[in-house]
């Protein structure tokens, strides 16, 4: 297996898939890049695991295409070697010890068996590779269905949901680890419904809501300059409102404070100073990203991505 696995780019070029009259994916188009980890996000029924099957070859688009380097799933000539998915919960066989599972998979694809004890290794489970799946935590099953995808030192990692039944110290290592894979020149993608499972894993984001793209970029393109405030405090208030009445700066009155928009701390430092208030805060914020991804799902805030128009989400949608 070649030392330095290649990633590859993956594209969805106008995609649809209908299931009767609902249209599960509704034209999306977008691009996953090598080298960085990129989190699919959307609520459930958005079209996440729907457009990664079709991607994964499992589901025939209605139109469109989805590839990986340029070619369907289907065209692949070494498809384990060039793409390791989970999809969804994995299945597994509660009889068979987490090795013989493995090694089921890759007696199939053709690989040594030298490789289950490596990947087993490298996603924790050593000490447990005699021990009956059957008897597996959550935790560890998904660690079990890393291990699968990685049987074939892919280029590609597709991933549903990874972190599911993880404990806060298994989610720091696949976060730690999904990073290493991306910096190997791997492509990661990561399927979530939750902004903040994912925050800080990924360098990249998709969203979607009702099979449609909202968002195309990094966890700071989220935000823009008109969702930050500056929230300022004195021990004496009404000193404080005193000289931001004088200044003709406009101020709300909140638990911690005013809140100031349009305005810098160091500038709202500066009037403060000069009329001899002092200071018990001076903080700006931004807001919380889960308030945005929310927004952008539910259509009361408008992003254009980078290669199609946002869409208006509903609830209900398919999956």
């Amino acid at each position: 297996m070649p030392a330095t696995p290649e990633g590859h780019v993956l594209e969805f070029t106008d995609v649809i898939k209908r299931f009767g009259p609902v249209a599960a994916v509704d034209g999306l188009t977008a691009r996953v890049e090598p080298g960085r980890v990129t989190g699919f996000l959307g609520p459930n029924g958005a079209g996440k695991t729907t457009s990664l099957r079709i991607l994964l070859g499992l589901v025939s688009a209605t139109s469109g295409s989805a590839t990986i380097g340029g070619k369907r799933y289907a065209e692949l000539d070494r498809p384990l070697q060039t793409v390791g998915a989970a999809l969804e919960a994995s299945s597994f066989h509660p009889g068979r010890t987490a090795a013989n599972h493995l090694k089921v998979y890759a007696q199939a694809a053709g690989l040594p068996t030298a490789r289950i004890d490596e990947v087993l290794g490298l996603v924790g489970l050593a000490d447990a590779a005699g021990r009956k799946v059957g008897g597996f935590s959550l935790g560890m099953r998904q660690r079990l269905g890393l291990a699968y995808t990685l049987l074939g030192d892919p280029g590609v990692l597709v991933l549903d949901e990874p972190a599911n039944g993880l404990d806060p110290e298994g989610i720091k290592w696949l976060r730690g680890f999904l990073g290493q894979l991306a910096r190997e020149g791997r492509t990661v993608l990561v399927s979530s419904h939750m902004l903040a499972e994912v925050q800080q894993t990924v360098d990249a984001l998709l969203i979607i809501s009702r099979g449609r793209l909202v968002y195309e970029g990094d966890i700071a393109g989220l935000t823009v300059a008109d969702d930050y405030a500056t929230i300022v405090d004195s021990p004496d208030r009404a000193a404080l409102a005193q000289a931001l009445d004088a200044a003709g700066i406009a101020y709300e009155p909140v638990r911690t404070g005013f809140t100031v928009r349009g305005a810098e701390p160091a500038a709202l430092g500066a009037v403060a100073a000069a009329a001899g208030v002092a200071l018990s805060n001076l903080q700006r914020r931004g807001p919380a990203l889960e308030e945005v991804f929310l927004d952008l799902v539910n259509g009361t805030r408008v992003h254009t991505p980078t290669q199609q128009q946002p869409a208006l989400a509903e609830e209900g949608d398919q999956r």
